[in-house]
Parts: structure tokens; sequence; C-alpha cells
């Protein structure tokens, strides 16, 4: 996959940057189709150590349009790996399009209740096999903040005063703040609604000189909740595209620039500042839309 950094490039938002403020985006939804965005880094040290281990399988946990189920996939069968994927919630009578790619990559899908999803060490135990090497929803996990502060290596990010992403679990914003050079603030825009453990799973991964840097978490753009798209959000992402010709999802990244951008209205940020906001890539959860909804 190094091979493919040469597709990621970093976009000056036009329309958005100003007389005081400059905006830029690093397009880590270009370095593939399948492991777009921020996955492969989060995946890249955990396949390093299944292989060095002598590992046969990847297992990991996900929802139906789970953009890391179907690039933990795909990743695996490019490694010579096996995959399979805890989903979310019971088996569904038609798959979903992140599904279906998915096992056409070769994961085996395991679906288990909501209830019994809610503890995974369990599940763990419970379905574990010779050969399985586990890795946590969303890439979550020492290994792959560890990799996804490599990230930054693709562009230089030193030029920017602020680096800003959307959070999950917190892996990619783990990453940042690790990478993050001292004149510089990581911000972290929340998807999920009432995700109070937030700030504790993102310090889990950070060491305690890392935890004295400069970063906050904004949890005012969910919209409601996680993947919950009102229209003023598609709204958003269609003059989005139009303006920028930046594609974004419902997830993740379109709620992160919505809240970008309103938080320029609002002179958030200072004179001089300079932001790097990272697109994580992945568009499969826009499957879920009604034919039409996007213009992309």
């Amino acid at each position: 996959m190094q091979e493919a950094y040469k597709n990621i490039i970093t976009q000056k938002m036009e329309g958005w940057s100003t007389g005081s403020v400059q905006v830029d985006v690093l397009r880590l939804d270009l370095l593939h189709p399948v492991v777009s965005g921020n996955k492969w880094f989060k995946l890249r040290f955990y396949l390093q150590d299944a292989l060095i281990q002598q590992k046969t399988t990847i297992a990991s946990f996900g929802g139906a349009y789970s953009n890391h189920i179907v690039a933990t996939a795909y990743a695996c069968k490019k490694a010579g790996l096996c995959s399979v994927g805890i989903i979310r919630g019971e088996a569904p009578a038609v798959l979903s399009h992140t599904l279906l790619a998915a096992t056409s990559y070769g994961l085996e899908l395991i679906f288990v209740s909501r209830e019994a999803y809610r503890n995974k060490a369990q599940l763990q135990q419970r379905l574990d096999r010779p050969g399985w090497y586990w890795v946590g929803e969303g890439g979550y996990g020492i290994m792959g903040a560890e990799g996804a502060a490599t990230l930054l290596n693709t562009t230089d990010f030193s030029i920017y005063t602020h680096i800003i992403c959307a959070t999950g679990t917190g892996t990619m914003m783990a990453g940042c703040i690790k990478a993050c050079l001292p004149h510089q603030q990581v911000i972290g825009i929340s998807v999920l609604k009432g995700h109070e453990s937030l700030q504790q799973e993102t310090e889990a991964l950070l060491t305690a000189t890392q935890r004295n840097k400069n970063y906050r978490f904004i949890q005012q753009y969910h919209f409601d909740g996680y993947a919950k798209h009102p229209p003023e959000l598609i709204r958003f992402m269609n003059q989005l595209y139009m303006q920028e010709q930046i594609p974004t999802d419902i997830v993740y990244t379109g709620k992160l620039f919505f809240a970008v951008a309103d938080l320029i209205r609002k002179d958030f940020f200072c004179s001089g500042s300079r932001l790097l906001l990272i697109h994580s890539g992945g568009l499969q959860g826009n499957a879920s839309l009604p034919g039409g909804s996007l213009i992309y």
C-alpha cells in the first residue's frame, strides 16, 4: 500500500480560506478505492505484527456499514491473511453493500446480537480460534494509534496551527496527537452523541507526556447520533462537493467539514490560523441513502 501514498494530495479549500484563516485538506480518501483514508494507517502495524507472529486470520468488529470491516477484508486478502468480521446485529435478509464487498474479499461474517456486541472481551473469548489475531473496532488500540500517527508523514504538516479530524473510537485523533508539534492543536469532532468517554478512551492510547500536548474535543456536531443525517447535512455535503469537488460521508467527514465551516463563521480560530483537515475516507455509509440523495 505504501506505493499508493503518491495518490494522496493536500488540497487548498479555495472557497473557505479567508484573509485570516487558511484551510487545507489532507485527501487520504484518494489513497485507495477500498482501503480508503485512515483505515490503512490504523491497520498497518496490526497486519505486520500478525505476520510476525505467524497468525493466519485477522478478526475484528464493526457494523453493517463499517469502513473498517471492508478495509480489513481487502488488506488481509492482499497480505495473504484470512479475515473475520464480528458484526453488530442479527443477520439481515439482504447484506449491505459494505458487507457484500467485504465477503467478496474473503471475509467471514459472524453476526451477534447488539446486547452481546457490547461485551467485546467476552465475545473474543468465546469466539477465539487458533491462529486468530484480534483487532479492536475501528482499529482501536496502541498499534492503531501509532499507525495513525504516520498518516501525517504524507505531507508537510509542520506549517499548520491546527490539525482537525472526525472522531469515532478516538484512534486517529490519538495518532494525530502523538505526531503533532509543540505549536499545534489537535481538534477532534465527535460523531457520536453523548460519547462522554471519548477523551478517556483517546488518552488511554497516549503516553503521559503526550497527554500534556494541546488538544480538545468538540461534541456538538454529531447531528443527534452516529450516522444520523438530517436534510441540513445532506445539503451541506452536496454544496461542498459542488464548490470544492470533495466527496464526504454521512458518518464522519460530512460532519467534520460542517463543523469546521461553522467554527470559521463563528470566528473560533484566531487570525493567522492555518488548518489541516484530515479527510479520513470511507464513503460506504452513503450507500444506505436513497438514490439521488447525493450528487456524487
